[in-house]
């Protein structure tokens, strides 16, 4: 949410930038209009209210004094009419122009590659050459499907499409690779938690997922839940409604979850393989800062999930987005993408956001400055990382020519010392 008081100083900055996320100029008017709207109903109400106290005033004085009031109290009755409608209306005017404020997206940070699209994102730096192999790369899912590790087939059968099984060897690299996430980023200082996967409508607005973005999830009919996109809600809706002690700030949180995407508006792209799942784990971490500390924050962030792919010796980059490709709540984003063969290209595998002050004005997370006055935190959250992508691209960088997949060092622990991943093997 922004801050409104911000934008009625300074609307013409707020239509510049937020233009630059397409969003248009009318509805910055419209949103100021609706203000001014309602703070003019408040003068209104609060002087009417003051003169009904007056009134009474008068009323109890003359009943004192055993006097007529019958005109005092006629005037009472009117003014309590009046108010009774000015209060409706104001009801009325404050959910219109909040629906209008909770509809725009986050301020992008003055630092951040203008553009509409992808196009004009930036790269900040690159690790790793292409993976080349001396034979043609197979796609994950080929690697998979005849490595029996993976099982889409089955999985339409039970479920429907972008749903999968995994098998053997398979299910123990996804737990092997979660779990590796979960322990280094627990050397970075992140407390482990396990959140609900159902949450409710408040933390879904407190996040900003609605009202915008409703048909993008899976909800239980005929209740006030959903199932979690990502682990960030429940992660960054641990605090709402609450003031967080100042000392215990940073405050680092990590998590393992299923997540539910109903992929609306995604027809036909990436209809195969894990990269564009209905459910798919991932590991998330969300940090909660003093807004000085933000920015110097999401750098350590984009670290701690670039660590994970360093480790693992999978090739990417990383690029801060562009104004209108970032997601709506995010002032800056650092995405990085994998290298996969098969595709001959990057791909995402995480996105690192410094969300400033936005969620917490919804979720009305706060702490208290040196002065004592209460102030909003910034929250931060990234993916670190998202499971089945790494397990895909694992697939398609260590792949062999015989079909074979070897299991990258520090992934063997956890597979109790499997080097490779075979048929023979995969039980």
């Amino acid at each position: 949410m922004l801050d409104i008081r911000q934008i009625r100083k300074n609307p013409d900055e707020y239509k510049k930038r937020l233009g630059t996320r397409g969003v248009e100029p009318e509805k910055i008017d419209a949103l100021l209009e609706k203000d001014k709207e309602r703070r003019d109903l408040l003068v209104e109400a609060e002087n009417l209210k003051k003169q009904r106290n007056d009134v009474s005033a008068e009323i109890a004085k003359a009943k004192r004094n055993k006097e007529d009031a019958t005109a005092q109290i006629e005037k009472m009755r009117e003014v309590g009419t009046r108010i009774k409608a000015l209060d409706e209306d104001l009801d009325r005017v404050e959910a219109e122009e909040q629906d209008i404020a909770s509809r725009l997206p986050n301020l992008p940070n003055p630092t951040v590659p203008v553009g509409l699209t992808e196009a004009e994102s930036v790269e900040l730096y690159k690790v790793g050459k292409p993976t080349e192999f001396d034979f043609e790369p197979k796609n994950h899912w080929d690697v998979g499907e005849d490595l029996g590790i993976l099982d889409f087939e089955r999985a339409a059968k039970v479920s429907g499409a972008r749903f999968v099984y995994y098998l053997g060897a398979g299910a123990k690299l996804e737990r092997a690779v979660y779990n590796f996430m979960l322990d280094e980023h627990a050397k970075e200082g992140f407390t482990e938690v396990l959140p609900p996967y159902i949450v409710n409508a408040a933390s879904m607005y407190g996040t900003s997922q609605f009202p915008k973005f409703k048909e993008d999830v899976y909800q239980v009919n005929g209740e006030d839940m959903t199932l979690i996109p990502t682990a960030e809600v429940p992660l960054t809706n641990y605090y709402r409604d609450e003031v967080i002690p100042t000392e215990k700030l940073p405050v680092y949180l990590t998590a393992l979850t299923p997540c539910f995407r109903s992929e609306a508006g995604s027809a036909g792209r990436d209809t195969r393989g894990l990269i564009r799942m209905h459910q798919f784990n991932k590991v998330e971490m969300v940090k909660f800062t003093k807004p000085e500390d933000s920015y110097d924050e999401l750098e350590k962030m984009t670290k701690c999930a670039t660590n994970i792919l360093d480790k693992l010796g999978l090739p990417y980059h990383v690029i801060t987005l562009s104004s209108g490709d970032m997601s709506f709540s995010a002032a800056m984003t650092h995405d990085i993408e994998v290298w996969m063969p098969a595709q001959n290209k990057y791909r995402e595998i995480s996105s690192c956001s410094n969300c400033e002050d936005f969620q917490a004005r919804r979720s009305h997370i706060q702490y208290r400055d040196k002065n004592g006055k209460l102030q909003f935190v910034h929250t931060l959250n990234g993916s670190g990382l998202a499971v089945g992508r790494t397990v895909a691209a694992i697939l398609e960088n260590y792949q062999n020519e015989d079909g074979s997949v070897t299991i990258p060092e520090v992934l063997r622990p956890y597979m109790h010392g499997m080097e490779k991943i075979t048929l023979e093997n995969n039980k």
